[in-house]
């Protein structure tokens, strides 16, 4: 590899390299032998959130938990009371169901499961999933019979996409 960057006049920060480490951090990701985890201490700030009160509150903590969206399935679903706030003309309103909502996120941020690094010997697993505003998938492998996600992703989808048929819905994955 240091042949490689040589090679192509990279240039390293040494102080920001490290070799032969068994864990770290990257990108608020730590990065594991068996995987790919949340970053606790990111994650330790939004638990103590209270929950928002004005726009912005809710665009900054969408925001946070959004750079984590791969580790939780059905983000969008999950996020759809509070995402319903952020569109025009929509009275600001946190009711019950987003106050529900931003709980669970919490919750899910802080529960994060490990997500594993592709084995590229091994064949891949795409599930797809799509309700009435929001579709969703997971790509992993079976691993000793057990699915181990790498990837989870979802989206809300817009007005528009809502009048699509299932498999049109199916297809947006």
């Amino acid at each position: 590899m240091l042949k490689r960057c040589e090679d192509t006049n990279l240039a390293l920060n040494w102080e920001k390299s490290h070799f032969m480490v068994k864990e770290g951090i990257v990108l608020g990701h730590k990065i594991l032998k068996k995987g790919i985890e949340v970053d606790k201490a990111k994650i330790d700030v939004i638990s103590k959130l209270p929950h928002p009160i004005y726009l912005k509150g809710i665009r900054s903590f969408l925001g946070h938990a959004g750079f984590y969206r791969r580790f939780i399935k059905d983000f969008s679903k999950i996020s759809r009371p509070m995402t319903h706030l952020l569109e025009k003309n929509t009275p600001f309103i946190f009711s019950e169901e987003c106050i529900q909502a931003f709980q669970t996120l919490k919750k899910k941020l802080t529960e994060a499961p490990i997500l594993i690094a592709p084995n590229w010997d091994q064949p891949f697993e795409l599930m797809c999933d799509a309700s009435d505003y929001a579709i969703g998938a997971v790509l992993g492998q079976r691993i000793e019979k057990h699915f181990r996600p790498i990837h989870y992703a979802s989206k809300t989808m817009t007005k528009a996409e809502t009048n699509y048929h299932t498999y049109g819905k199916r297809v947006l994955q």
